[in-house]
């Protein structure tokens, strides 16, 4: 049965808060990326340590570390954003989730990605091995304006790292904003390398965020495909519906319930359970 997980900071910075939304939809699970206006990765062994308990003591469990890494230039300093990731490891193992939130890094504006593609490559390989060494899945996100921003590039990066370590999040609303159609033209690209998905939607017109099931993105019929292929993994609501920035969003607790109901009624249409 797939299950369903959250952004829980588009909610709040509070953790109280988040949780207490996220209880009242019935969600079980938390994509972990901020908690306080704090940045998962920049946590102090104390705060992982109250985060578990807040979240053991509601019946809450992280699905995923939505980490910022990879969400440096290409051409920015790796050694210091390696030192990061070995810490985004450690916070991973102590919140039990096997799963880390990943990006190809950013790629400079109107410059040809493949220029870059070689140390893309190195890059998410020493990454991915690090992973595997700690038995940990990297969870690579379609983000707009790094090197995988396209289903091409994607696969490309997949097939070249070509490890069960380093895997696909299908982001929707991403693809839409770099002016592709998901499900006609991203889908079957990605599908044998997908792990996990992020709910949201947007409009090829404007690329603005919309909640599921109201743009471009294809959401019923990826849907309908997630039932066909008895999908067991995560679908984490990403809404960004009140602001979208380069590292965060943000929805408030109103338009959160509002994103929340409408990926429901996708699922319900479908006679798609979730847990």
């Amino acid at each position: 049965m797939m299950r369903l997980s959250a952004f829980a900071d588009e909610i709040s910075k509070d953790l109280t808060e988040q949780l207490d939304v996220l209880t009242s939809e019935s969600i079980k699970f938390l994509e972990l990326r901020g908690v306080w206006g704090k940045n998962v990765s920049n946590f102090s062994d104390d705060e992982v340590q109250t985060i578990a308990e807040a979240l053991r003591a509601r019946g809450v469990g992280v699905s995923c570390i939505g980490s910022p890494i990879g969400k440096i230039g290409i051409k920015d300093d790796f050694e210091p954003h390696f030192e990061k990731f070995k810490r985004v490891m450690e916070i991973a193992k102590a919140l039990n989730t096997r799963y880390i939130r990943v990006f190809s890094f950013f790629i400079p504006e109107g410059e040809d990605p493949v220029t870059y593609r070689d140390e893309v490559m190195n890059r998410m390989q020493a990454m991915t091995e690090a992973a595997a060494a700690e038995g940990l899945i990297l969870l690579h996100e379609n983000e707009k304006a790094i090197y995988g921003d396209t289903a091409d590039r994607c696969v490309d990066l997949l097939s070249t790292v070509n490890s069960p370590h380093l895997r696909a999040i299908f982001d929707p609303a991403n693809f839409v904003q770099v002016g592709l159609r998901p499900y006609e033209e991203c889908w079957e690209k990605i599908k044998p390398y997908l792990e996990y998905l992020h709910i949201k939607d947007a409009l090829l017109e404007t690329r603005k965020v919309v909640p599921a099931g109201e743009g471009d993105g294809g959401l019923r019929q990826i849907v309908a495909e997630l039932k066909a292929m008895g999908f067991e993994g995560f679908a984490s609501l990403e809404p960004h519906l009140a602001a979208a920035g380069r590292m965060s969003g943000f929805s408030g607790p109103e338009l959160f319930r509002v994103a929340a109901q409408a990926f429901k009624k996708l699922l319900a249409e479908a006679d798609l359970a979730c847990s």
